[in-house]
């Protein structure tokens, strides 16, 4: 089975910043593209960053210019560097990783269980 384990969501005050992180174990894994999604009281999951394989990297415009998807291939870990945090940017912030296991012939999804992010003064 494969784990998700999110870490460093908070409380942090408007203007601030903040970093998540997501190791994801790969054992038997062969992971493509690696993002997060976010999802506030009342409304629906949206994507708000990812990287894919090969390095390329897509954003939602509400993040442009403040958020940066980083991805560390070695130990299968994504990041999520924040700056200039919002309100509207108070959210659960859930990781996901796409990949394949033996025999790859399917891709599948993975979800971390999510970690909340409040930006408040």
């Amino acid at each position: 089975q494969v784990q998700l384990v999110e870490s460093g969501g908070g409380l942090v005050q408007p203007g601030g910043s903040l970093t998540l992180s997501c190791a994801t174990s790969s054992r038997g894994l062969s992971i493509s593209t690696m993002g997060w999604y976010r999802q506030a009281p009342g409304k629906e999951r949206e994507l708000v960053a990812r990287v894919s394989s090969d390095g390329n990297t897509a954003y939602a415009d509400s993040v442009k210019g403040r958020f940066t998807i980083v991805r560390d291939n070695v130990k299968n870990t994504v990041y999520l560097h924040m700056y200039g945090l919002k309100a509207e940017d108070t959210a659960i912030y859930y990781c996901n990783v796409e990949g394949r296991t033996f025999p790859y012939t399917r891709t599948d999804n993975y979800w971390g269980q999510g970690t909340q992010v409040t930006v408040s003064s």
